[in-house]
């Protein structure tokens, strides 16, 4: 128990079990309040955007969205603190800054020292400090692979794009634009960190401004005597850099 104001907790844990024996530990706790649970990734995002809990307890392996792929899409803030019952995402858990990760089963204790410290992230801080998009989208899949699919968060609503239905991404200012089916989706994150993490068999970086889908581009044309575009399938051009044109080269 602490003499603090009370704290606003939120469980995500898609098995009822596990979000029974959550209620029932943190009932102990009289300085946290159990403000809402949630049972998918999706309900999640939308909640925690909604309730602004300070402490979260969240599961990694949930059905639709990972416990990584929802802070992806969150507005720094709540105190999180990973349930698993999978040991193998500790590491990835500290990489984002969480404020504990708790191995199923475990026991009263060890859920009272989880939050302590969570007490104290989110009474020394106020918010949690923001996490580069790169490190969330890197811990959201597995070491050593591409991802697969491509996350955007608008307004409440949460869009999950497989790769390969993206034609192109542009940079714009402090967002990246995907463009999926002739509509454009935007997302807080730099071009060069969203390449990173696409496959270069795949995507290429024609421009330092344009990442184009191989499978989306129709042709190669010359713009003018020292420049060039590519024609996507739907008519629309985009501009090709030297350095980008060497590599359409190398994989065309």
């Amino acid at each position: 128990m602490s003499d603090g104001p009370v704290l606003r907790a939120l469980i995500v844990d898609d098995e009822p079990p596990a979000r029974s024996l959550l209620r029932e530990y943190v009932g102990a706790h009289a300085d946290i309040e159990i403000v809402g649970e949630c049972g998918d990734g999706f309900d999640a995002v939308k909640k925690i955007g909604e309730l602004a809990p300070d402490i979260v307890f969240l599961d990694v392996q949930m059905p639709r969205l990972t416990g990584f792929e929802v802070l992806e899409l969150l507005e720094p803030g709540p105190a999180v603190i990973f349930v698993t019952a999978y040991d193998e995402h500790a590491l990835r858990a500290f990489e984002v800054n969480a404020v504990d990760y708790l191995l199923k089963p475990f026991g009263r204790e060890r859920l009272a020292e989880a939050l302590a410290r969570a007490r104290d992230r989110v009474r020394a801080a106020g918010v949690a400090p923001p996490i580069p998009a790169a490190r969330l989208s890197a811990a959201a899949r597995p070491a050593g692979r591409f991802i697969d699919r491509i996350l955007v968060k608008e307004g409440t609503q949460v869009h999950v794009f497989p790769v390969e239905r993206v034609d192109f991404i542009e940079a714009q200012d402090d967002y990246v634009g995907i463009h999926v089916a002739g509509k454009l989706h935007l997302r807080t994150q730099t071009l060069s960190e969203l390449a990173e993490s696409l496959d270069p068999a795949r995507f290429v970086r024609v421009h330092r401004s344009y990442v184009v889908n191989l499978e989306r581009i129709s042709r190669l044309e010359s713009y003018t005597k020292d420049s060039r575009i590519v024609v996507l399938q739907d008519g629309r051009e985009i501009p090709v850099s030297r350095s980008g044109y060497a590599r359409l080269r190398e994989l065309m």
